[in-house]
């Protein structure tokens, strides 16, 4: 289990403009990074043990994380398409 936060920056970390710009100019960009983000840091408390959770859950939540990621990431292909 990794205790490390994916932070946006982390996982697409020559993207970062690309991601402030969108973040700037899409509200719907904004609003799934945003949701990334907080979903994220809940994931990181969890696996910390910091707000401890059953496994079904945290398996759920890390699934929603990653589709947001796949969202996020479809987003930045088209940036430089």
């Amino acid at each position: 289990m990794s205790h490390v936060a994916h932070e946006l920056h982390e996982e697409f970390p020559e993207k970062a403009e690309a991601i402030h710009a969108l973040k700037a100019s899409n509200a719907h960009f904004a609003r799934i990074a945003e949701e990334y983000h907080t979903l994220n840091r809940a994931i990181h408390r969890m696996e910390t043990n910091v707000e401890p959770v059953d496994d079904a859950t945290l398996e759920d939540l890390k699934k929603k994380r990653l589709a947001l990621k796949d969202e996020i990431a479809g987003f930045l292909t088209e940036v430089n398409a």
